[in-house]
């Protein structure tokens, strides 16, 4: 099969899929809540009661004050909801749970460090089932169950797992671990939470990968500062932190879509970050930034020794860089990156549906668009003697006769078949999920 052959199938099939989701494109979002958990990309603040006085040395404010919309404050926008109150932040009544809650802590972690600074996803997880409980003793099970259903999970964290825990020069961790083996531990841990969450009656659920962490001002300064890394001033990414990261997000995005067809009627999405931020670091100019290096508030080469400590040290104009501080992106950023993952439009982030159509969707409509909106390769003029491997970067696993694998990111396709025509290796590199069918003829 030639490249343009190649090409003007996955065109072909791109028209059919638009012509099969045709009409449904209006925003019809039943959803009636938004629950989120993660790290300083979803809340500026400490979940916490003493967690002020227990912070980090890096970043106080993680947020520029309490006016900053983060990705999910602007997703909620999008979905209709009012303001996501934190959980600290709630009334105690009712009403104040009924739209959702933000469990969310500028430092936290997926692993439970012991570490009080750093809130560990489990304690997250506690206030939610608190939450539910209450809500079902308040409102009855049936309405409480209907409540859960429809409303979404937002999960967001990892990044301090690398920052603090790996990616530090003094980390016990990365001397005991290879970097594939901490992102099993991490997704594991992640796809435990998802199962968790599912068991809990929650049925819509998004995940969000971890962000270009070698882009950031702080890996920069610290590259910079490095004797390894004497060229750092030259580059606007540390590879090899970019490519832990890379790795953590493949795993963790096809773990979640195996478990849409593990779990009944689980509408679970992927939302890959890294790959919306790399889009703005490599075309600044395009998107309306000048500055992808250097933190808007910090001290430092990149901004990137001192963390933003002071609301005083931030600069003039934060819509012009990508980075607020030490690893934590503009509001201009967000913005980008909800307008993204909500309608698919430029970029596809979300696998195997966009958050507006995972909104308004049904487990049945969730289910055919995971396997019809995306990329769908037959081999029909010959069969396989051998089946054919993927790899996705983490692993190859062997393919079982047709049989569907969900998977994103780079896709290899090693053959071993009768049709010379076929018998060379293709990778496709596909920014949507792809599913591939294989079908074996006698």
């Amino acid at each position: 099969m030639t490249m343009s052959n190649l090409n003007l199938l996955l065109l072909s099939f791109f028209f059919i899929t638009l012509a099969r989701c045709g009409g449904e494109t209006q925003n019809n979002s039943s959803v009636s809540a938004l629950f989120i958990l993660g790290d300083s990309s979803v809340n500026c603040g400490n979940n916490g009661l003493f967690s002020n006085f227990l912070h980090d040395r890096s970043s106080i404010y993680p947020c520029v004050g309490f006016e900053t919309r983060l990705l999910p404050d602007l997703l909620g926008d999008k979905l209709g909801l009012p303001m996501i109150p934190p959980f600290y932040g709630q009334n105690g009544s009712i009403e104040g749970l009924l739209s959702g809650l933000n469990f969310g802590s500028s430092q936290a972690t997926i692993i439970n460090t012991g570490n009080l600074a750093f809130q560990a996803l489990n304690h997250q997880l506690r206030q939610l089932y608190e939450t539910l409980q209450m809500l079902q003793m308040q409102l009855g099970q049936t309405k409480s169950s209907n409540l859960v259903q429809s409303s979404l999970f937002y999960i967001s964290l990892g990044k301090d797992d690398y920052i603090q825990l790996f990616l530090h020069k003094f980390s016990s961790l990365r001397h005991k671990y290879s970097g594939g083996a901490f992102a099993h531990i991490l997704v594991q841990q992640m796809i435990r939470v998802v199962k968790d969450l599912y068991n809990a009656n929650a049925r819509k659920i998004i995940v969000i990968g971890i962000g270009p962490l070698g882009c950031a001002p702080r890996a920069l300064w610290e590259s910079y500062n490095s004797t390894a890394h004497t060229n750092a001033d030259d580059r606007h990414c540390v590879q090899e932190i970019n490519e832990l990261i890379l790795q953590y997000n493949a795993m963790l995005s096809e773990h979640l879509l195996e478990l849409n067809y593990e779990l009944f009627d689980a509408q679970i999405v992927f939302c890959d970050v890294y790959q919306g931020m790399l889009q703005i670091i490599n075309n600044p100019k395009r998107y309306g930034f000048s500055d992808v290096r250097r933190a808007c508030c910090g001290l430092g080469r990149y901004g990137g020794m001192v963390g933003c400590v002071s609301k005083e040290m931030a600069c003039d104009d934060p819509s012009l860089h990508v980075w607020w501080d030490f690893y934590n992106p503009t509001q201009g950023v967000n913005s980008l990156l909800a307008n993204w993952t909500w309608s698919g439009q430029p970029s596809h982030l979300c696998q195997p549906i966009d958050i507006k159509h995972l909104a308004s969707s049904s487990a049945e409509h969730f289910n055919r668009a995971a396997r019809t909106a995306s990329t769908a390769i037959i081999w029909n003029d010959c069969a396989p003697p051998k089946r054919p491997t993927y790899n996705t970067g983490s692993e190859t696993q062997r393919l079982a006769p047709n049989s569907l694998v969900v998977a994103t990111g780079v896709i290899s396709l090693q053959e071993n078949i009768g049709c010379p025509k076929k018998r060379d290796s293709i990778v496709l590199e596909l920014s949507i999920a792809v599913s591939v069918f294989l079908e074996e003829r006698s």
